[in-house]
């Protein structure tokens, strides 16, 4: 599970098996997690974060998502 970046408490990252699925990221915080697909950007699910911080991590997620792009194509070769 490469870690794409880190931002406060929240871990950014991908799982190598995920190459087949359009570009996502997930993202955690001790034991809560979310996924957000990148293009374009909006939530596929979380479990245990609320309304208010979800709207933090989608900020994050949009304000990265060049990165994430970037990070996705050299890790899956694409």
């Amino acid at each position: 599970m490469p870690t794409v970046m880190r931002i406060g408490p929240y871990r950014f990252y991908f799982y190598s098996g995920d190459g087949h699925e359009p570009r996502h990221i997930h993202v955690e915080r001790d034991d809560a997690t979310i996924k957000f697909w990148i293009d374009p950007v909006r939530l596929d699910r979380s479990v245990g974060f609320g309304p208010a911080e979800i709207g933090v991590i989608h900020r994050h997620v949009v304000a990265h998502a060049a990165t994430l792009r970037r990070s996705w194509n050299e890790h899956f070769g694409c």
